[in-house]
């Protein structure tokens, strides 16, 4: 029998926010591998969450409640089951599993064995290419990541509604589809991993550098990316581009302080004061390029964009970087990247010479940064007039209300040069 510590109402609740959030990414990977049907495993966690918030209250809070939530999920299994009579060997399944449960009940899960194979597997399912990019993203947050529709829905700036319908699309088309529970064997895995940290990194982008909205940055969802590509990382520790993907997300999110200022301003990254960025976050992802360089191979675009970050203050090696990035993963969002590192290697002219290339670019037509890059670079060169001109395109161009401030600030300052 669990054992639980009396606590105020006010504090169980507290418990119950902050154990869903480590515990239930483990608890739906779980009865996921015994329901085989994550919609099913997602509703039985929740059950299981709504009996939390009744008894805990109340009772207390278990000493281990990670095994109170999964033993709890699966009496509901059982309960669910018995009225389907097609699956009473599933039924008899689970019977074993909790009778087992209850007997380890006083003892902590590990990490290993089923439940890394449990979230991996989970991981996997979540970031299913068959499922739309939007999809995967709100999943994802919403399995493993631990967030409500709310919170997925605020942090993206779309109505709750319009993230409920996705994550309720997702789950039928990954039953319509009868995607197995399990890890891609090893033909299919480095593309189904590519989906994997694709939907990680945009997530941490979109914390990193808001698309829309009044804040530059949401803090909030780099915590959460970095939080699930460490898990990845560490479920898959022989994947290069996966502590390469880490390596990179730590590395910028240690400049997340200095990015911004008292009043919310961008600041860019030659005025930021490097005093403010985080050394521990630097260690750590130095360390996890340090991993993919021990794996050997040549590097992915993840850990050259890592290695990037790691020496971006020597600007000749960081221009080499891209060449090779270039030639490895080449985007037109790239080779602007590409004319930023030149023009700090080579000078202005260098970097305005690979930026006009892109003017006709397609991709870039409504891409604020080409011309908040070229605005840069011809304010560099004495050219004031044709600077203000592109600062004001790109300003026309963001979504972002603190980033177009701080172009409109650039243009005015153009003017009074």
């Amino acid at each position: 029998m669990l054992q639980s510590v009396a606590v105020t109402a006010a504090d169980a609740h507290r418990a119950i926010d902050a154990v869903w959030r480590i515990e239930s990414p483990r608890l739906i990977a779980g009865l996921t591998r015994i329901v085989r049907d994550v919609g099913l495993a997602e509703e039985l966690a929740q059950d299981a969450l709504v009996a939390a918030v009744e008894q805990w209250p109340e009772s207390g809070v278990p000493d281990n409640p990670g095994a109170w939530l999964m033993a709890t999920a699966k009496h509901r299994a059982i309960d669910r089951l018995r009225r389907d009579a097609r699956l009473e060997r599933k039924r008899e399944e689970i019977g074993r599993e909790l009778e087992a449960a209850q007997k380890m009940a006083t003892a902590v899960p590990e990490r290993g064995g089923d439940f890394g194979d449990d979230l991996l597997r989970l991981v996997f399912i979540a970031c299913h290419p068959v499922l739309s990019t939007e999809a995967r993203v709100a999943l994802t947050l919403r399995l493993l990541g631990g967030l409500s529709t709310e919170e997925i829905a605020r942090a993206f700036l779309v109505p709750e509604s319009t993230v409920a319908q996705r994550i309720v699309r997702a789950k039928r088309t990954l039953t319509a589809a009868n995607v197995p529970f399990e890890v891609p064997a090893a033909s299919d895995l480095e593309a189904r991993l590519a989906s994997v940290l694709e939907v990680i990194y945009l997530v941490f982008n979109e914390g990193y550098s808001a698309t829309a909205g009044d804040d530059w940055m949401r803090p909030a969802l780099c915590l959460d990316a970095l939080r699930l590509g460490r898990l990845v990382a560490e479920l898959l520790p022989r994947e290069p581009e996966a502590h390469g993907l880490v390596a990179l997300m730590e590395i910028q999110a240690s400049r997340t302080k200095a990015r911004v200022g008292p009043a919310g301003e961008p600041i860019l990254l030659l005025d930021q004061n490097r005093g403010q960025w985080d050394q521990l976050l630097i260690r750590r992802g130095l360390a996890a390029l340090e991993r993919v360089e021990a794996l050997g191979g040549a590097l992915g675009p993840y850990a050259l964009q890592a290695a990037i970050a790691a020496c971006h203050a020597r600007a000749r090696q960081i221009a080499a970087l891209y060449d090779a990035l270039a030639q490895l993963a080449h985007s037109p969002v790239v080779e602007l990247n590409r004319a930023v590192a030149y023009g700090m290697a080579f000078g202005p002219a260098a970097g305005l010479e690979l930026a006009d290339a892109l003017v006709s670019e397609p991709a870039l037509k409504s891409y604020h940064l080409l011309p908040s890059v070229r605005g840069d670079l011809l304010a560099k060169l004495g050219r004031p007039d044709e600077a203000r001109s592109e600062f004001e395109r790109a300003a026309a161009l963001t979504r972002n209300a603190r980033e177009r401030d701080l172009l409109l600030e650039r243009a005015a300052a153009c003017s009074r040069s």
